[in-house]
Order: C-alpha cells, then structure tokens, then sequence
C-alpha cells in the first residue's frame, strides 16, 4: 500500500505544479507556508539529541487540537523534564498558537511535513523519536506507515469519531484500517468512540478511553483590564466564540432584536479564522451595525461601534470570563461545533446551534444538566438569550452548572494520559 501511496504522490506531484505556480503569483502566504512544510526537516537537522533520554514529537492540526493538547504538553514536559519534546501543528494559525502558548514547555515547534515520503524518512532519521503522538485527527499515510516500519510508537490522543467520519471510515475499511493499526495505542475520548474503533477491527487492548483532554484545560491567565478597556463601560457582554461563514448574519439578525430590550448588550464575536475580519465588518454594515478589531482598539471606541471582532489568536478562552452568556460557533452551519467546555469552564449559560456533532456527548451531558440551551435560528437565538438576560438567577444557575460539569470530569484524565505515555516510552529502548 505504502508503494501505491508513493507512486500516487509522484503522479500528484507533476499534476500539481500549476497550483503551485498559481499559489506563488497569486497566494504569497500559503505558498510560503506550503515551502515551510515542504523543507520541514531542515528545522530537525541540527538539533542536539540528549542521549539517554526520551524524544518525543507531537503533533497537531490547528488551534482546537494545540488547545487540547495544551495541558497534556505541560504535564509531559513536568513528568519528563529532560525529553527533547518536538510540536509540529499543520495550520499557520496553529502554530502561531503554539509558539504563544507551548514557548517554555517544548524544545522545537515547527510547521508539520508534507506528507511526501522522502520529506517523512528525512525527519524522521533527524529526529529519532521514542513516541509519536497525535492529537484527534490529521491522519496522514506516508508518516504513519514510516512510523510502524521505523519501529516508532505511536499514540493517538483525545481521539474521536464523528458519525460522518465513522461511515467514511467503514466505507473505505480497507484504508483506514491500515493507518489506525499503525498506533500502538488509540487513546479516545468516550466510550462511544472507543465502540467504533472495535467495529473498525482495532483489538479492545490498544484501545484506553482516558477521557477527553479539553476537560484538563487549565484557565488561562487573564488579561481583564487590557480586554475590559475595549467594552462600553457596565456592558453586558455576549460572546460568540469560533464562529463560521453563514452563522454571523444570524447572529446580527440575533442581535438587532436583542438591542431593542437589552440597549447595555455588547457583542464580542471571534471568527474561527481571525482573517475574515474585513468580510464581516462589510456584512456587519449591511446590518447597520459598525465594529472594532480588538487589533486595532484605537480605530473607533466603545461608545461608537455596535460590536468588536476578536482577531487575534490565544485569547478566546480568557475572553470567556468577562462574558455573561456565550455562543459556541461551527453549530448553526454544517461545521460539526466547537468546543463548548471553555465557556462552561468560565462557569457561563452556554447556547450552541443543531450541529454539535464533533461535540455531540458534551452538548448532550451539558444541555442534561440545564447548563445549555439550542438553537436553530435567529430568533430562538435571541429568545434563549433574552431568557438568560431576564432572570439573573437562571444566568447564575446555567454558569454554575457548566462549571461544576467541567470540574467533576476533568479529574483523571490527565493522569490516564500519562500513564499511557509512560508505558509506550518504556516499551521501547531509549537508545535506539
């Protein structure tokens, strides 16, 4: 298979010059980021191996697994003080993420390779890792092959399976199967998940169900004066966090209605990618409604603008705690939702849309509890909010709810983790 997949590679390779081509005239930054990554192990080449101790690379997709993992990296790093410890992430926003918030706990954060298998052999003989791990998802043949053939073992953590991708994965059985049996381990987050990857065929002893790595976040450190000096004064805040193309116009129609009862509401809405900031400033006017970029405070002020956009990376989860009530994006479109735990961990009244998929156990567990309410539309949108505004109480009693959830199943997961860990480290010889 690994054979089929290199000779594809080469035929997509001289199909694929005039992307290239087009990529470098025309996209400057991603051609750029697609040259980071296809000289990836140039970052490897030199860096000095500790003998006697343990390598260990991590890898990650975007933001959402680097914030996952984020927990997981300290507590490495703590139990394993002198490992050389490698983060590679896939996305440009990921790594910027990383190198913010893993600068003092990893020895090397780099762009990940293409998965071109000379690029793949090349860092793999610099790096010599004892452990590779990988966060949820990004699967990737030439690495994970290269790994099994190589000796190497490899951890899948926080591992997930929605039920689109469960089908997927049943119907293209014979790929799929392969690159899971490449893990020595599948450590995944529920036991729903762990249920599919036996159907799948994986043997029930590779398969530990730690729990879900979003339950260890720790909270962030807050910059509450900095983020505070950008809001109208004694506003309430409504925050809108990862939100997708298609969900911010009805968030505006939300909005509007909502201004009319609520004139002190104040929307704080983060993109799931920052750079779209220009667009929604144009549909935002298209609702009557002006903003800000929290990248550019001085352009306008509070008493001026409708709502601020945050643009920048690294600073949602904190943004969580000066709100009254939030709205986690990727749910009212097709986008599968992101991660609601960093609003309950702020022990704030979550609202998501029908498409939690990627997060169906947690919506499900949070909704349960009455720390949660969904949503299909404008205006259920703005009636569950008006609900939360209205009656202080029920505010105070969704936040505590969420916040005690977090609390209750964060406890241990770590520890699975890291105990995992320590057993794939131990059964392979440092000294390769």
């Amino acid at each position: 298979m690994l054979t089929l997949y290199f000779l594809a590679q080469i035929f997509a390779l001289f199909c694929g010059w005039p992307v290239v081509l087009f990529l470098r005239f025309h996209c400057p930054d991603k051609f750029w980021r697609l040259r980071r990554r296809l000289f990836a192990d140039a970052a490897l080449a030199g860096v000095a191996r500790r003998d006697n101790h343990p390598r260990i690379w991590l890898h990650a997709l975007s933001v959402g697994e680097v914030s996952s993992a984020l927990p997981l990296a300290r507590a490495i790093r703590e139990r394993f003080p002198e490992a050389f410890f490698v983060v590679s992430v896939s996305t440009e926003t990921g790594e910027k993420f990383a190198r913010q918030a893993l600068a003092d706990t990893t020895d090397l954060i780099l762009p990940s390779p293409l998965d071109w298998l000379p690029l793949v052999r090349r860092c793999l003989r610099h790096l010599r890792p004892d452990l590779y791990i990988q966060v949820e998802t990004d699967f990737w043949p030439g690495l994970l092959f290269s790994l099994r053939q190589g000796g190497i073992q490899a951890l899948l953590v926080n591992g997930r399976i929605s039920a689109v991708s469960f089908a997927r994965y049943q119907r293209l059985r014979f790929l799929f199967l392969p690159m899971f049996s490449c893990f020595s381990m599948l450590a995944m987050q529920t036991g729903a998940d762990r249920d599919k990857m036996l159907a799948l065929g994986i043997p029930s002893a590779r398969l530990p169900v730690p729990g879900n790595l979003k339950y260890a976040a720790d909270k962030p450190a807050i910059s509450g004066q900095a983020l505070a000096a950008l809001l109208p004064p004694s506003c309430r805040l409504w925050l809108c966090g990862s939100t997708h193309a298609g969900e911010e116009e009805i968030i505006f129609a939300a909005y509007r209605q909502l201004r009319c009862c609520f004139p002190d509401l104040f929307l704080f809405l983060a993109p799931r990618r920052p750079e779209r900031s220009d667009e929604l400033i144009r549909l935002a006017a298209k609702h009557g409604l002006t903003a800000r970029l929290r990248s550019c405070p001085d352009a306008g002020n509070s008493a001026s603008t409708d709502f601020l956009i945050l643009d920048t990376i690294g600073e949602l989860a904190a943004c969580y705690f000066l709100a009254d009530a939030a709205f986690i994006g990727g749910s009212l479109v097709t986008e599968g939702g992101h991660n609601p735990l960093e609003a309950a961990w702020a022990g704030k009244p979550v609202l998501f849309g029908p498409h939690m998929e990627d997060f169906a156990e947690i919506a499900a567990d949070l909704i349960a509890i009455g720390a949660a309410r969904m949503v299909t539309n404008a205006t259920e949108l703005a009636t569950a909010l008006t609900a939360i505004l209205v009656d202080p109480v029920s505010e105070q009693q969704m936040g505590a709810a969420a916040l005690a959830f977090v609390q209750t199943k964060r406890q241990g997961v770590l520890d699975g983790h890291l105990e995992t860990i320590t057993t794939l480290l131990a059964a392979k010889p440092i000294n390769k």
